[in-house]
């Protein structure tokens, strides 16, 4: 085909669809806030389908209720990279992608979260505006670790993305060149590393972080091995294997508790969640049963059930939840933790058939008055420790009460960090 036969059959093609019309065929206003500095980069796309996609995101944004971007060429030198609990980017609905377990990444434009949409007004890809937002991080992370009395080496900037910098290993790597690695990030200003000599001393400074009042961002701590970084998972006799499970526990309860704002209050009731011990000092997640409504219950080691007047019925392992066939749970749909919505309530028969834990004299002289009871999984002060009690059952051993302040007991004090360095 000659130059002259393509030219003419340029003349068949279907003129590109208009702005004013894709916009009224999806319901939108003409002069949307923040449209018209756009209008260039709409235009520039040469296929129906291209404007078609670029038009469908204003709409998506306008359904949302988020504002438009600036335009790519004012907006590219003021991004920045985050990183949030896993369950705060699922919440919130906006561009993320998965760091480690736990935790995503983000991007930022000054105040506001990036949504996906942005990225088809601006014709960019995710991987490169994000490496974009890594790179302003890297030219703003001059300047050296502090060495803290702990040993441990805290990040210097605290400009509200000091977390994000675990995102960068040539800012923090050489801290412990040589050494095995641990890190944490117990508030978004904050980025704290030690050698594995010093892992208790981390943990101490994490509590220390919670106790000055710092939003937790999370609270287990982090290891790298070889060139990944993943959540620790220490693994007993390591000394520090049950405060690190603590740790995820708190950060579990933190992302419960928010769940509970966002649940339909038509489907049940959401089950409190509180930590226990068993008499090896291993914590455990414990969710409260009350018979009388529908239950969300999360995922939790142990179910204390209740039978309708207040009464203790025992302490139960979650996992043998199964052998009571008939009661069938139904997967709630929400963001974060898992939670089954139970119609019904076991009766004593089907109770006898689950693992248990705990009686109900054992539950009984455990329970603590209502107002710790809320106070034990709602973030505030320190609250005191619940009574104690032996238990007779094989699988229990002896436990206590684990209420969940703002950081563990063992953080508290004389923690035990300290206690090894001495």
């Amino acid at each position: 085909m000659g130059l002259f036969d393509r030219f003419l059959s340029r003349a068949d093609e279907a003129p590109l669809p208009g702005l004013a019309a894709l916009l009224e065929a999806r319901g939108l206003p003409p002069e949307l806030p923040g449209l018209a500095p756009l209008i260039p980069a709409f235009e520039a796309h040469r296929k129906p389908w291209e404007r078609e996609a670029w038009v469908d995101a204003l709409a998506e944004l306008h359904g949302m209720g988020l504002p438009l971007p600036e335009p790519w060429i004012d907006a590219q030198d003021h991004l920045l990279p985050e990183l949030v609990p896993a369950w705060v980017a699922e919440r919130e609905g906006r561009w993320s992608r998965g760091f480690i377990d736990g935790l995503s990444q983000r991007i930022r434009l000054g105040d506001m979260v990036l949504p996906a949409p942005w990225l088809i007004l601006w014709d960019q890809t995710a991987e490169d505006v994000l490496e974009l937002a890594l790179d302003h991080l890297r030219h703003r992370s001059e300047g050296a670790f502090e060495r803290l009395p702990s040993g441990a080496y805290r990040s210097p900037w605290r400009d509200g993305f000091d977390a994000a910098r675990l995102l960068l290993p040539e800012v923090w790597q050489a801290l412990c060149k040589d050494q095995h690695p641990f890190l944490a990030i117990p508030a978004a200003d904050t980025l704290l590393a030690v050698p594995q000599i010093l892992l208790p001393k981390l943990m101490d400074e994490v509590g220390r972080s919670l106790q000055a009042g710092a939003q937790p961002l999370q609270l287990a701590v982090i290891e790298r091995i070889h060139d990944q970084l993943m959540t620790a998972r220490l693994q007993e006799p390591h000394p520090m294997a049950n405060p690190q499970r603590e740790l995820k526990h708190m950060d579990l309860i933190a992302a419960l508790q928010q769940q509970e704002l966002d649940l339909d209050p038509a489907l049940g009731l959401p089950a409190n969640v509180l930590m226990v011990k068993n008499n090896q000092g291993k914590p455990l997640t414990m969710a409260l049963w009350n018979e009388g409504a529908p239950v969300l219950l999360p995922e939790a080691d142990l179910i204390a059930f209740s039978a309708r007047n207040g009464e203790p019925l025992g302490i139960f392992s979650r996992q043998t939840l199964p052998r009571i066939q008939e009661l069938r749970g139904e997967a709630v749909a929400i963001w974060g933790p898992r939670r089954i919505r139970y119609e019904g309530f076991p009766t004593a028969e089907q109770l006898a058939r689950l693992e248990r834990f705990a009686t109900a004299e054992q539950m009984k002289s455990l329970q603590t008055p209502a107002g710790n009871r809320a106070a034990a999984t709602r973030p505030g002060p320190p609250v005191q420790p619940a009574a104690s009690a032996r238990s007779t059952t094989p699988k229990g051993g002896a436990f206590s009460t684990q209420d969940v302040p703002t950081l563990p007991r063992h953080l508290q004090g004389a923690g035990l960090g300290r206690q090894d360095s001495e």
